[in-house]
């Protein structure tokens, strides 16, 4: 299984650049990051296993850092991979006082 995210700043409409971002499977830490100028990070390349698995994204720490304040010191999403063979992206939109994501190909 492989897992890549995108973060945009839907405020400014530019990629959130710099953003820390963890994926977990259960309580176990897999793989850390940090979006690219892009906005962009690929977190795993090869088998992790199905099940539950979670992406933290640092987003108060990075809100920080550009002088914005926000709601959400961190964004956490949750979602289920059934086939572990297949690539799952998961993009975060980002604002300081809310946040939306989908299941990108």
């Amino acid at each position: 299984m492989s897992v890549s995210t995108h973060v945009l700043d839907s405020v400014t409409g530019h990629p959130a650049t710099g953003v820390a971002v963890a994926l977990y499977a259960g309580d176990e830490q897999l793989a850390t990051g940090a979006t690219d100028a892009d906005g962009r990070c690929r977190l795993a390349e090869g088998d992790t296993g199905a099940g539950v698995h979670r992406l933290v994204f640092g987003t108060g720490a990075w809100f920080a850092g550009q002088g914005r304040e926000t709601f959400y010191p961190e964004v956490v999403l949750t979602f289920t991979v059934r086939e572990p063979a297949d690539h799952h992206h998961v993009p975060l939109l980002l604002s300081p006082f809310a946040y939306s994501t989908y299941r990108g190909s």
